[in-house]
């Protein structure tokens, strides 16, 4: 708790700028790494207000509904929820995602992804074509959705097991404007797949379960271990999307997924060993880190 003032029902008097202050310093004593950072994030959700507005506002008294919201949220972060979970909302590639419990939070290194397929895109010569998308574990729907969005002649299919997972994709796509050219089905990665796709983008889960347990809380306690979980080695739903990605792509469609950073050469032996050919342009691409990211080939 940030402090006793900060429970529901009592009355401090804070301006917005102490709030902040008193909840970076909570944060900061707690071990957080960006107490700055969250207690802003964190503020501006309990007070219903945008950076700008936050800013503007500084010297403002608080109500006391708010300050016992901030609390509450306080307590939250403290147990490492991450912040994200908190307020619903993961910004990714520019656009607010709502987030739900049953889905992976977006990460900033699934932009790689978006901009390994826009290179590809851009080096054929697609950004006017009608380009047909398939997302395997579309999550918050965030990569499709996102693709749509930056490929305005694009129509693209997401899939999930989680029907949750599935009803948030199809809100955000609508709230985000794509949702027209956005359709949603309940699909085990490929399984049951009808038709052809010039693209087809996975984030599966890459972790090897034994790893799960080790991971910091933000992921381990709060992530669904459905979206971490792959298997003994981390590359199960590689081995399942290469069996049939070749039957599903078009002629001259790409392949792209997500990989962890030491997974490069496995994944692309796993494609190989599937009948797959690596992208000769790019097959492996990296993320800001110079780690490599993402994998892309071909039929």
């Amino acid at each position: 708790m940030l402090k006793p003032s900060f429970r529901a029902g009592d009355t401090p008097d804070l301006t917005l700028a102490e709030a902040f202050v008193a909840a970076a310093s909570a944060l900061r004593r707690g071990g957080l790494e960006t107490p700055e950072l969250d207690a802003r994030l964190l503020l501006c959700h309990a007070a219903g207000l945008s950076h700008e507005a936050y800013v503007a506002k500084a010297g403002d008294r608080l109500e006391p509904a708010t300050l016992a919201r901030l609390g509450t949220a306080l307590d939250r972060r403290l147990k490492r929820e991450p912040v994200a979970r908190i307020t619903g909302t993961r910004e990714f590639y520019g656009r607010p995602f709502c987030l739900v419990e049953q889905v992976l939070d977006p990460r900033p290194d699934t932009e790689t992804l978006i901009e390994a397929v826009l290179a590809h895109v851009e080096r054929r010569g697609w950004g006017g074509k009608k380009l047909k998308l398939l997302d395997l574990g579309t999550g918050t729907g965030c990569v499709l959705i996102t693709l749509l969005a930056e490929l305005p002649h694009a129509h693209g299919v997401g899939t999930d097991l989680s029907l949750s997972a599935l009803a948030l994709a199809a809100a955000n796509a609508m709230r985000l404007g794509v949702g027209a050219r956005a359709a949603f089905l309940a699909a085990d990665w490929l399984d049951a797949i009808d038709g052809t796709f010039d693209l087809i983008l996975a984030n599966p889960p890459y972790l090897a379960a034994a790893e799960i347990a080790g991971l910091a809380p933000d992921v381990a306690v709060y992530d669904p271990r459905l979206a971490l979980d792959g298997g003994s080695d981390g590359l199960d739903v590689y081995r399942r999307i290469a069996v049939r990605a070749g039957r599903i792509l078009a002629e001259g469609g790409r392949l792209l997924v997500e990989i962890g950073a030491t997974q490069g050469i496995p994944v692309s032996n796993i494609f190989l060993a599937a009948g797959l050919k690596l992208d000769e342009a790019k097959p492996i691409s990296c993320d800001l880190a110079g780690r490599p990211r993402v994998v892309a080939a071909g039929a």
